[in-house]
This record gives structure tokens, C-alpha cells and sequence, in this order.
């Protein structure tokens, strides 16, 4: 590899102010804030050929829920100089978590007609379109719009001069359940969940019962009839397709009860989270629409594994593979070791954002074959960032880092990666030696590496403390993080003040 790829002074060379502004007008033009005359063509050829009659405008709230309105075509301008491809449109941003005070409310909306596409869950014909978020009083984009994040980050790789993409492969994992309840109150708690292929139901009296039920952790890959949601997921990823996903496969995960995995195709960063969020709403639409109810949450159930979001991701030169060295450990370049430098030394404080729930640290346990290990290996599932050895293309060399799950925001999630990836190439971070032929599960304590957070409160902590590679660029702003920190310890205080049911069972004849 050529020493001006892998060395930070040469890529500060090429990032003079040019450069800068090339970047800082990716970020402006990819905002949409302003709708070209071919993206507003292209919006009314889809509504008169899938005939909609309302369009919905879809946004992201910082935890990473979509938000939606609906307005009808009546209110869509076929001018591109006017209404709200100019304008865009006003919403309480208030009302969204993680946004406004309420003395600061008013926030717009911003059509990015290259999202546009034809609902795939709405029976009246739907043109779908994500928005950007713009504050009405600057003008500009807003800080804790997590798309704009996003965008930010990919424009800061550029700026860097180390690469000129970033491609993202999210395995998102989930379970498809027949039955969900809980409830919380001053003298109760509690949740049951039901699945017609959990292992615990291999006794219930189903008039008749089948059996066929995955036992524990026997989950991967049976064909039907253990496998009783192939056309299920089947649907599911149809409708991805024809939704502008690339899916490559669909499968049955390892967990009883309804586990599943759909892999979608790599794509640039922005984009990727896009497509993330597009198919979480499939999954659960489908879900709902054959009497089931689908949930990303990373630990649903005892004693089965949970829910994780392996994240694959790479660096372009245009078409070169940044992280290919044909005479590298596992065929990955001296830049790729940099990069997972860069994410194990600030893994916890990256869990913050790609781990951000409580329920996320009852997946990452030592000693249950979770990712919890820092360090790195070819192949080995036992550490937490895995080169994969399935072919030896130079395209296909990544870094899979294996410690998110899915009830991260992508947008954020994935970006806090890149930061801590491109931080360890600008300083040379050295990851150490990679883990050969051995599991790391099986080491004595004295010879394994560090591990993970226990804990969110610990990637809280370490974020507050470890943060300074999220801010180069303005990618992060002090206030998105300050406002996260806010708001996920009041989630740690709802969850730490009140009583856990199995606590009755432990101490309740004190």
C-alpha cells in the first residue's frame, strides 16, 4: 500500500481548504434543504404511477425511532422553487425525544427526494420520503438531527484525506413472538412473552401440539417445520427488495423462539442507516400484519442468546479496498490495523451510543460467549472485532465489530465507529497482537484481554470521559452528547429505582 494512504500527515496534506469546502458542501447539498428540479420530477413520477394520495414524511428521533406526518398531494407543490421544497414544513420539536424545550419548539422539515419511494406497509397508495431536520431561525441543519450526524461524518472522512468512503453491513438481528405483555407499577412488574416455537411450550396442550420447537440454543439454520416462519421472513425480505433494499440472505438465528437474521447488502453510511431503519419498519409491519409482533430489543429472553448487530465496515479510495494487504495478518492492511486500534481503544465509550440500553448489557455478560473481548482475530467469534476469512477478494476485506445490537440509532451509532476508526489511523494506534487459533472465552484471566462495560452506566461514564475523537469535525457537538448523557441516565434511574420481580424470589423472606 502506498505510504501516502497510511500516513495522517499526508492526508492532512490534501485536506487544505479546498478540501474543506468540498466537504462542507457535501454536507449542504445532501441536506436537501433546497430540492432540485430532477428530485421533484422524480417524486411525481412515482405518486402518478403507484396513483398515492398522500405522502408521509418520515424522521428520526436521537434514540432512533422513525417519527411520521402525512399530508395530502394536494399540499405538494409540482413547482421545485416552491412550498416545501423551499420551505420545507414546521413540527413541534418538543414533542420528540431528545430534541427541543418547549420554548424553542418550532423546527422544520426537509424532503430528501432521493428517499422517495412507495410505502411498503400503507394499504392507501403512500409515497414514502425522509427528511432532514433544519432549525427555522439559523436556517441550518440541526445538531442533533441524527441524520445530519450522519452526513457529518462521511464529509469529515473525506476531509481527512484517508479515504473517500466508508461502507457499512449491519447484521441485525430479532425475534418474531406471538405474545407480548408487561406492565410496571407501584406494587407490580412484570413481562411474559410467548412463541408458538419456544422450547417452553413443548408441553402446552396447543389442541394439537406439533412439537417442532428449536430448543435452546439450537436454533441455526433447521428447515422447516422446526423453521415455521420461512415464508414469513420470505415476505419480509420481498417487500425489502421491492422497497430498494439489496438483501443477500434470510435465516433462522440460533435463539428458540422466533429468532431471525436478514442480511442486507453493504452501502455508504448514510444510506446504510437509512436502509436500517426502512427494515426494522418492515419487519415489525409484516410481523403485525400476520398476528405477530417482531422486537429488536437485544435481550428478551433468559437463558438464549440475544439480539446483537454485527457491524462489517471498510475504507475506499474510489475502488480501492483500504484495509486489503495481500501480505497482511488475514490479508488486512497496516491502515485497517489502525482502524481497530482505534475501535478497541474507545470501545466503551462507542457502546454509549451502539449499546445504548440497559437491556443491552444482559447480552454483553462475560462468560456467555458474548462479544465482550478487546481484542482482534480472523475469523475467531470471540473477539470482538473479526476479520472474516469466507473469501480472499480484496473488496471484501473488512473489520467486523461485533459489540452493537440493534436497538442502537444507526445514524449515531455508525458514526461514533468511523470517529474511533479514524481516530486510530490519524495517531497510529496500535491494536497489539491479534488472538490465533484460540478461544479467548477459554483463557486464564491473567492472559485475556479487557473487556467491555458491564454496564450502561460504565459506557456512560466512559464517554463523558472519552470524547474528544467524536468532535473533531463538529461530527458530534457537545451538545447531542451532553443531551444523550442526560437522557440515558434518567433511563439507568427508571430502571435502578424500582424492584425486580426475581428479587421476591431472593430476598422476600428476609
Amino acid at each position: 500500500m502506498a505510504s501516502v494512504r497510511t500516513s495522517p500527515r499526508a492526508g492532512a496534506r490534501r485536506s487544505g481548504s479546498a478540501a474543506v469546502r468540498a466537504a462542507e458542501s457535501i454536507v449542504k447539498s445532501a441536506n436537501g434543504f433546497r430540492a432540485t428540479e430532477e428530485g421533484v420530477k422524480k417524486v411525481w413520477k412515482l405518486i402518478k404511477e403507484s396513483h398515492a394520495q398522500v405522502v408521509d414524511l418520515k424522521f428520526n428521533d436521537l434514540p432512533g425511532l422513525w417519527q411520521h406526518f402525512t399530508i395530502p398531494i394536494s399540499e405538494i407543490d409540482q413547482n421545485p422553487n416552491k412550498g416545501i421544497w423551499v420551505d420545507g414544513i414546521g413540527f413541534d420539536g418538543s414533542s420528540i425525544r431528545g430534541f427541543q424545550k418547549i420554548q424553542e419548539s418550532d423546527m422544520n422539515l426537509h424532503l430528501d427526494t432521493s428517499t422517495a419511494i412507495v410505502d411498503p406497509a400503507c394499504e392507501i397508495p403512500t409515497v414514502s420520503i425522509v427528511c432532514d431536520i433544519a432549525d427555522p431561525i439559523t436556517r441550518g441543519p440541526y445538531t442533533r438531527d441524527p441524520r445530519y450526524i450522519a452526513k457529518k461524518a462521511e464529509a469529515y472522512l473525506k476531509k481527512t484525506g484517508i479515504a473517500t468512503t466508508s461502507y457499512w453491513g449491519p447484521e441485525a438481528e430479532f425475534f418474531i413472538f406471538d405474545d407480548i405483555r408487561f406492565d410496571s407499577t407501584e406494587n407490580a412488574s412484570y413481562y411474559f412473552v410467548d412463541s408458538v416455537e419456544g422450547e417452553w411450550n413443548t408441553g402446552r396442550d396447543e389442541k394439537p401440539n406439533l412439537g417442532y420447537k428449536p430448543r435452546y440454543k439450537e436454533g441455526y439454520f433447521p428447515v422447516p417445520p422446526h423453521d415455521s416462519q420461512q415464508d414469513l421472513r420470505t415476505e419480509m425480505i420481498l417487500k425489502m427488495i421491492k422497497a430498494g433494499i439489496p438483501v443477500e440472505k434470510q435465516h433462522h438465528e440460533v435463539a428458540t423462539a422466533g429468532q431471525a437474521e436478514i442480511d442486507i447488502r453493504y452501502t455508504t453510511l448514510t444510506k446504510q442507516a437509512d436502509n436500517l431503519l426502512l427494515y426494522k419498519y418492515i419487519i415489525k409491519n409484516v410481523a403485525k400484519k400476520h398476528g405477530k409482533v417482531a422486537t429488536f430489543m437485544p435481550k428478551p429472553l433468559f437463558g438464549d442468546n440475544g439480539s446483537g448487530m454485527h457491524t462489517h465496515q471498510s475504507l475506499f479510495n474510489g475502488d480501492t479496498n483500504l484495509f486489503y494487504d495481500k501480505n497482511g495478518y488475514a490479508l488486512i492492511s497496516q491502515l485497517c490495523k489502525w482502524y481497530i486500534g482505534g475501535l478497541l481503544r474507545h470501545a466503551p465509550a462507542i457502546l454509549a451510543f451502539a449499546a445504548p440500553t440497559t437491556n443491552s448489557y444482559k447480552r454483553l455478560v462475560p462468560g456467555f460467549e458474548a462479544p465482550v473481548n478487546l481484542a482482534y482475530s480472523a475469523r475467531n467469534r470471540s473477539a470482538i472485532c473479526r476479520i472474516p476469512m469466507y473469501v480472499d477478494y480484496p473488496k471484501s476485506k473488512r473489520v467486523e465489530f461485533r459489540a452493537p445490537d440493534p436497538s442502537c440509532n444507526p445514524y449515531i451509532a455508525f458514526a461514533a465507529m468511523l470517529m474511533a476508526g479514524l481516530d486510530g489511523i490519524q495517531n497510529r494506534i496500535d491494536p497489539g497482537k491479534p488472538v490465533v487459533n484460540e478461544n479467548i472465552y477459554e483463557m486464564s484471566a491473567d492472559r485475556a484481554p479487557k473487556q467491555v462495560p458491564g454496564s450502561l452506566t460504565e459506557s456512560l461514564d466512559a464517554l463523558e470521559k472519552d470524547q474528544a475523537f467524536l468532535l473533531k469535525g463538529d461530527v458530534f457537538t457537545k451538545d447531542v452528547i451532553s443531551v444523550w448523557l442526560e437522557y440515558k441516565r434518567q433511563e439507568i434511574d427508571k430502571v435502578r429505582l424500582r424492584p425486580h420481580p426475581y428479587e421476591f424470589h431472593l430476598y422476600f423472606d428476609a
